[in-house]
């Protein structure tokens, strides 16, 4: 059976991991290619995009693909809607492997905006000192507010995308230590910490240091998925589709 994996995420790796096993399953990656040096997978994969709804159809028919998994980030919507159009034009099952989203807790100080831009609104007027973690693409909205001191950690380099005058880069990639992110806040004198709500265990150590430190956190909702498209939020879970499906396909 011919699978198309949407990947990027941990969650995706994982999956790859056991599919590989699988010699009933003939899977491929695909990777948006946003990360120049992505983590090497043992599976065909292929880097970029497709060209949109069509080119996903093209694709999906060239290759004979009989099942789509969806483990693209929580904020890669537009790739997301594009999978279920495209599996809806042509008929191709699909999942979404979708990781559930962090839950406020006690003694958490956040501040939940719906998008990027009423995040840097949420910043406010006086300067702070802030860390930032959004990802490289989402770092140049935050020229609007250059009054602040940011301290910026994103996998890729972050280049000229934040001409503010005080930023800190850190260049480096999860999973991260609690004791290791209260320290780096307490170091840098962090005043808020703005962050999109990906869930996940690797990246959600910050969100625990800060609660320890009674800092508040800036948090950005995640954008709307497509309706109707089934989801599940772990890889056995997917695993048992495959195998349910498998057992049905001709």
């Amino acid at each position: 059976m011919r699978i198309l994996i949407l990947g990027g995420t941990t969650e995706a790796s994982a999956l790859v991991a056991q599919l590989r096993e699988r010699s009933e399953f003939n899977p491929i990656l695909s990777m948006a290619g946003r990360t120049s040096d992505p983590r090497s997978l043992p599976i065909p994969t292929r880097i970029g995009g497709f060209g949109g709804v069509e080119g996903l159809v093209r694709f999906l028919r060239d290759e004979c693909v009989k099942r789509v998994v969806d483990a693209t980030h929580p904020f890669a919507a537009l790739m997301s809607r594009n999978a279920a159009e495209a599996c809806a034009r042509t008929g191709v099952p699909l999942l979404a492997l979708r990781r559930p989203a962090w839950m406020r807790q006690p003694r958490d100080c956040w501040i939940d905006v719906p998008n990027i831009g009423a995040a840097v609104r949420a910043l406010g007027a006086e300067p702070r000192r802030v860390f930032l973690t959004v990802g490289r693409l989402e770092l140049s909205s935050f020229a609007a507010a250059p009054q602040h001191s940011y301290l910026v950690r994103t996998i890729e380099p972050v280049g000229d995308a934040l001409p503010v005058p005080n930023v800190v880069t850190i260049q480096n990639r999860g999973p991260f230590d609690e004791d290791a992110e209260r320290a780096l806040l307490l170091r840098e004198r962090i005043e808020v910490v703005v962050t999109k709500n990906s869930g996940g265990a690797a990246t959600y150590p910050k969100i625990a240091a800060a609660r320890t430190l009674g800092l508040p956190v800036i948090v950005v909702a995640r954008p709307e998925k497509p309706h109707g498209v089934e989801e599940v939020t772990c890889v056995d879970a997917v695993l048992e589709w495959l195998e349910q499906r498998h057992d049905r396909t001709p």
